[in-house]
């Protein structure tokens, strides 16, 4: 509640009756002084943090892929947070120890088990210019020109996919919050209500991303029925299993309502056929969600497009330009076909933003999105694409497509090993079959073995109650030569325990 202000034309303004510890603030202000260091601080902290940056990227392909550290980082604790800092090279050194070296390298040319992310060095500057400015880019009124910068990129993305221009979308932390608004987004477009959750039906696969369940329990939809589609002989989903299961669903009365294909399974890395099941959801009126975090980014390169062909006919799409685009993890994105439905599902005001909202040039993407405090993740990927151009980005794709390939084709020549189905992108996935034991646990021992080795790591999965390993082609830095001695180093393992 506002207080009424006496009248200073009849009562000066003065600070006599106002209690100042001027002493106390000025003691305050010499303590908080270090936040803003100085000239010569400041050139001591790029000097050797850019020391570090410059050692990292110089070894980086050659320290292992993983580092299986018996102590789990618990070193770091010994240097707990306290009243007073300590020096820089310390930092560093802690960094060095406890963070840099242990665990997976992603960095690593030799990282092949999840999807790889991330080591890009342009996006680094892009961060740290992004930290530098402190822009907020969630208004566009508070920042035109980061807002303009990531709207840029969303209508490339859209571009890049084949989107129409009505499209929309937002740079998220990752695909799981990306996949989580895109669910938001088909849900108000629907317009359903707690009441119509336990008859609406979720269509997907055993390899559909376990983050769209965890969406579904989020946004408040746990109730909702999930169907596991049929696979066709490749874990695919299969276009003739997911019409009948429509249709019988429709004929027992219940609301089918959202379908989830993938543009590349984590698990698999296969793709579904995304025609088919474009022509199934338009004919029976549900949404189609694309989970591209994976593979969306391979439209970009003319092996990726032939395999994706429908994904643009999709309601909502995921990407993540943090795996196939190589960005530093934190760098997701959701487009919708129609921007409108995307506002009207994530739009709010705040009565204390009215000066925000007065100029309305660009879409914010606080108002698309469930974030208001929003990182200007755009400069990230905004630099090095205009540096680079888009060119390198492509070939690389192509590269991991290619490479993959290769993969298959070695594996499969060798004796004893099995393969799955030739990659669709970049994920093959393989095992040794021994000529005693069980399979099963001969390849969880061989991923133990490989990780305890460290020189390039791979990981295991299960299909269909089988344990097969994974090999993820999806790092800038990953070449031929990676891949031949990343396979060698398999070979070796694989003997050496045969001979145990």
């Amino acid at each position: 509640m506002l207080r009424s202000v006496k009248n200073t034309k009849t009562q000066p303004n003065t600070n006599a009756d106002i209690p100042v510890n001027y002493e106390l603030l000025a003691e305050l202000e010499r303590r908080a002084s270090v936040l803003e260091p100085n000239a010569q601080q400041l050139d001591d902290l790029f000097t050797k943090v850019e020391e570090y940056a410059r050692q990292h990227i110089a070894n980086v392909g050659k320290t292992p892929a993983f580092v299986d550290s018996k102590d789990r980082s618990v070193g770091l604790l010994s240097s707990p947070i306290t009243e007073a800092g300590i020096s820089l090279e310390a930092v560093l050194q802690l960094l060095y120890d406890h963070v840099d070296h242990k665990g997976i390298n992603s960095g690593s040319p030799r990282y092949l088990g999840y999807i790889p992310a991330g080591g890009l060095v342009h996006s680094a500057f892009g961060d740290f210019l992004a930290a530098i400015g402190g822009r907020y880019a969630g208004v566009f009124h508070s920042a035109p020109g980061a807002v303009r910068m990531e709207n840029m990129l969303v209508r490339w993305m859209a571009e890049v996919v084949g989107y129409p221009k009505g499209a929309g979308g937002y740079l998220a932390s990752g695909g799981s919050i990306a996949n989580l608004s895109g669910i938001i987004t088909a849900r108000e477009a629907h317009g359903l209500r707690s009441i119509d959750y336990d008859r609406s039906i979720v269509y997907l696969t055993k390899h559909t991303h376990h983050c769209v369940d965890k969406a579904l329990r989020i946004a408040g939809m746990g109730s909702c029925v999930r169907r596991k589609v049929g696979e066709d002989g490749h874990c695919r989903m299969s276009g003739d299993a997911l019409e009948k299961r429509i249709t019988a669903d429709k004929a027992a009365g219940l609301n089918p309502w959202l379908i989830v294909a993938s543009a590349g399974t984590t698990n698999t890395g296969m793709v579904d056929p995304l025609e088919d099941i474009a022509s199934i959801a338009r004919a029976n009126n549900l949404w189609l969600h694309v989970d591209g975090a994976y593979g969306a980014f391979f439209a970009l390169c003319p092996e990726g497009q032939t395999v994706l062909s429908g994904m643009d006919k999709s309601d909502s799409l995921v990407l993540d330009p943090h795996k196939t685009l190589f960005l530093p993890f934190g760098t997701g994105a959701l487009l919708v076909r129609d921007r409108n439905v995307l506002g009207s599902a994530h739009g709010s005001r705040g009565v204390y933003m009215l000066d925000m909202d007065s100029d309305a040039h660009e879409l914010s993407p606080a108002y698309l999105s469930p974030e208001l405090s929003k990182h200007f993740r755009g400069l990230r990927m905004w630099l090095p694409l205009k540096l680079l151009g888009v060119a390198p980005f492509r070939a690389a794709l192509s590269e991991k497509i290619h490479l993959a390939r290769y993969a298959y084709e070695r594996i499969q020549s060798f004796d004893g090993f099995q393969v799955g189905s030739r990659p669709d992108l970049s994920i093959v996935t393989y095992r040794y079959v021994p000529k005693r034991g069980d399979a099963n646990l001969f390849n969880q021992k061989l991923v133990r073995n490989l990780h305890a080795d460290g020189r390039v790591f791979v990981s295991s999965t299960r299909i269909h109650s089988t344990t097969v390993l994974r090999l993820a082609v999806g790092s800038f830095r990953t070449h031929l030569n990676d891949i031949d001695v990343s396979l060698q180093i398999l070979r070796d393992h694989v003997e050496e325990l045969n001979n145990s």
